[in-house]
This record gives C-alpha cells, sequence and structure tokens, in this order.
C-alpha cells in the first residue's frame, strides 16, 4: 500500500509531502488500519479549516480524501504524524 499526505496552510503557508510504502514494514498492518480509517473519517472535497491552520490530502493507492485541522480524527493524526515523520 502506497501511502502520502500533502499538508497545506499554516503561518507560513509551506507545502510539505511525504509518502511511504507499506510493503514490508513491521508496522504494515497497522498503517493499513490507519489508512482505511483516515480515509473513511475524510472528505472527498477540501474542507475550509481555520485561519493559519493546516489541510491535509491523503492519497491511499490513488483514492484521495481531504481533512484539516482542528478537526482531524484520531486516526487521521496518527497517520499523517506517522507518514511526514513526526511524532505521533
Amino acid at each position: 500500500m502506497r501511502i502520502a499526505v500533502t499538508r497545506t496552510g499554516g503561518f507560513a503557508g509551506i507545502t510539505r509531502r511525504a509518502e511511504l510504502d507499506t510493503t514490508g514494514r513491521h508496522d504494515e498492518a497497522r498503517l493499513r488500519s490507519l489508512a482505511v480509517a483516515a480515509l473513511s473519517d475524510g472528505r472527498p472535497d477540501r474542507p475550509a479549516g481555520v485561519p493559519d491552520g493546516f489541510n491535509y490530502e491523503l492519497e491511499v493507492d490513488g483514492i484521495k480524501a481531504y481533512c484539516a485541522d482542528p478537526h482531524l480524527s484520531a486516526p487521521q493524526r496518527e497517520l499523517i504524524a506517522r507518514v511526514l515523520g513526526e511524532r505521533a
């Protein structure tokens, strides 16, 4: 499974993108579970978000969903942190 996260917005307006392939990873099952839940919690279009907040595009094997701070579900928050390499 290929998972990509694109983060836009924030105070500085900097775009950040990261991608990972779950194949063969020790945490593959957890990442798959998070990805399925994050997509189902997402929206088909970009939400408005809040001023200076982050907006996210989640893409899992070509399927996209959108979400924004501060309204991230727990699976979205964890998946985003893992893919972007931030603390979960």
